[in-house]
């Protein structure tokens, strides 16, 4: 079956006629969703049975109208949490508001039908409240949506990214939509048919989680309504969407008008064709925005796509993050975009293509090339929210203290891909397009697979130079424990991390399999099932995130300070930034020349004037 994901992206009308609510009752109607999304999402943490829920926290939950429309989400992925509405309509246009019913619960996991990829499963259950012109005295007025990222998804391996799959159907099963709770009853015909299809033991733990997720936000819900009555709390989420498009459109028409075009790669695809293209124009106008994906990628044989929902969700997320955070995510944003996506395009594949990878990438890369476009006119808000993983380092064996299959999706602390913003260094762990994804520490993980971690250290000069400082990568080493396959694939390393205004690109990803051994596998795009024995180590050398602005401009003594805290050594000092020092760093006496900085900084500029910086444009290939 085809769905046109477009036209179910498409705008949907107010729930009033007229909005005579005041604007406080709108706002605490919108905390209180808020804060029932925040409640949905802790109470899976809480009660998930597999680290990749129990622990990372990839669970975005959310609330949408009767319509689809999204209304209130809780902090956490952004694109992740923007992708949730689709797989809602479609099971509100496919069954029909009929089929929804009071103590109903539905579970569905399909990209073309809505969703992201195959491991995201959204869980969703109808709110209904008092009508007396309705037949039986009761309508729907909300959905309560929590939406996961599972473990496995069946198909022909492990871990849910079959990147060599030549459709979706290689990757796992499809749930389009499913009701797996009848009016309160659980459909056990469902759920056996749902675990059957899981490689996972505890996968219905986690299912179960979401289930119960979305039955305590319906009764949360449900008290809302009680309170407020479902036309005030109709009209508060109408005034919210309006309110949020008012301020969208605001911040538009505020930007220079004009048309800003850019282009970025990504590396290859799972099998190795190179430089998949993206490429968008932005149009300003007043305070239209529309964002045109047309001359992207159009190549068949690629092995790297991103779904229709997957696009507008990274589409959203970036445009949001260079805009006020104050103003609410909501329905409001999706209708504010004109958004143009030709279908069979990387970031608009046909029916059945498969697209467990290129979730990631191109679909990360949406934001990248968004902010390249819009970097010399919002040079201060054009910070990409971007990640360069590829995808999990997958791997599996036999745990010799149970017997049984492990599956390891790498998901401890790392470092990496965060970019500098106008006045301040990238810092911390992640990058911003992660969320609230919380990396396991090395001795959570230690305990529930067999292996070891060796370490995890910042990368010297593996931050892009500029005005301000990207953030280090790490240098990541485990060892397994039991003989392993590992299964992944690998992107940033001729594209990493871009530069902004100036500022130059970070390091990229290297990942060597049976690294320090006679017999080394270097990932050149995708490991497939590479074997290793007990012992052995991954060393994953993760890149850096991009600078800002012209590293010549950065202050020589906050230089200094990073060749103290080891994120530049000396000579990167004097490579990168023009900064000369003298002393001993051993010693700790190090001290900028500023003379000798002087002079080679203004040699630098004459030898650079007539040159385009590296790093300005998208695409720029790693010099280091």
């Amino acid at each position: 079956m085809h769905v046109d994901l477009v036209k179910l992206a498409g705008s949907r009308g107010r729930l009033a006629e007229t909005v005579t609510v005041d604007p406080v009752t709108a706002e605490v109607i919108r905390d209180y969703m808020e804060t029932v999304c925040f409640e949905m999402a802790t109470y899976v943490s809480r009660t998930a049975t597999t680290p990749i829920l129990n622990q990372s926290n990839e669970r975005n939950a959310t609330i949408l109208d009767a319509q689809g429309r999204l209304a209130a989400l809780s902090v956490g992925i952004p694109q992740f949490m923007l992708t949730s509405t689709l797989p809602v309509r479609f099971a509100l246009e496919f069954l029909g508001p009929e089929e929804f019913r009071e103590g109903d619960v539905f579970v569905a996991n399909d990209p073309y039908h809505g969703g992201g990829h195959l491991p995201d499963y959204n869980v969703f259950a109808p709110v209904f409240a008092d009508d007396p012109a309705t037949p039986g005295g009761r309508r729907l007025v909300l959905i309560a949506s929590i939406q996961c990222h599972h473990g496995d998804t069946g198909g022909a391996v492990p871990g849910g990214y079959n990147v060599t799959a030549n459709d979706l159907w290689g990757e796992g099963v499809r749930w389009p939509v499913l009701k797996v709770v009848d009016q309160g009853r659980e459909r056990r015909d469902v759920l056996y048919a749902l675990a059957a299809n899981n490689r996972l033991p505890d996968y219905l733990g986690d299912i179960r989680a979401q289930i119960g997720a979305a039955q305590l936000a319906a009764a949360r819900l449900g008290e809302l309504l009680d309170r407020w009555g479902a036309p005030t709390v109709e009209q508060s989420v109408d005034y919210m969407i309006d309110y949020a498009a008012k301020r969208f459109r605001e911040e538009v028409r505020a930007w220079p008008d004009g048309v800003y075009e850019a282009d970025t790669y990504v590396d290859h695809d799972p099998l190795g064709h190179p430089d998949v293209h993206l490429h968008v124009k932005v149009t300003v106008s007043g305070e239209r925005l529309t964002i045109d994906f047309t001359g992207s990628d159009d190549r068949q044989e690629l092995q790297a796509w991103s779904t229709f929902g997957n696009t507008r969700g990274y589409t959203v997320g970036q445009i949001a993050a260079m805009m006020d955070p104050e103003i609410p995510k909501n329905e409001g944003f999706f209708d504010s975009i004109e958004l143009v996506v030709p279908q069979g395009c990387v970031l608009n594949p046909h029916p059945g293509k498969p697209v467990s990878a290129g979730t990631h990438h191109p679909g990360a890369e949406v934001g990248e090339v968004i902010a390249l476009a819009m970097q010399h006119v919002l040079p201060d808000k054009a910070v990409p929210q971007v990640y360069k993983t590829g995808i999990p380092t997958v791997i599996i064996g036999i745990d010799p203290r149970t017997g049984q299959p492990f599956t390891d999706h790498s998901a401890e602390v790392y470092a990496g891909w965060c970019n500098a913003a106008k006045g301040m260094d990238a810092w911390g762990c992640q990058a911003a397009a992660f969320g609230n994804l919380w990396k396991a520490t090395a001795e959570i993980n230690e305990s529930l697979y067999p292996h070891i971690q060796w370490g995890r250290d910042y990368r010297i000069d593996s931050g892009g130079p500029g005005q301000w400082r990207g953030l280090c990568g790490s240098h990541y080493v485990k060892e397994v424990r039991v003989d392993a396959k590992v299964y992944t694939y690998v992107v940033g390393m001729k594209y990493p991390m871009p530069g902004i205004a100036g500022g130059k690109p970070g390091a990229p990803n290297k990942l060597t399999i049976r690294w320090g051994s006679d017999d080394p596998f270097v990932v050149e795009h995708t490991a497939d099932w590479v074997p290793m024995s007990a012992g052995q180590k991954i060393n994953y050398d993760y890149g850096g995130g991009g600078g800002w602005g012209d590293p010549l401009e950065r202050d020589p003594q906050a230089v200094l300070d990073d060749v103290l805290d080891e994120y530049v050594s000396v000579e990167g000092a004097a490579r990168d930034y023009g900064v000369v020092l003298r002393g001993s760093l051993a010693e700790l006496t190090l001290e900028v020349d500023e003379t000798a900085t002087a002079e080679l900084r203004a040699a630098r500029r004459v030898e650079a004037s007539g040159e385009p910086g590296d790093g300005i444009f998208g695409g720029t290939e790693w010099e280091g």
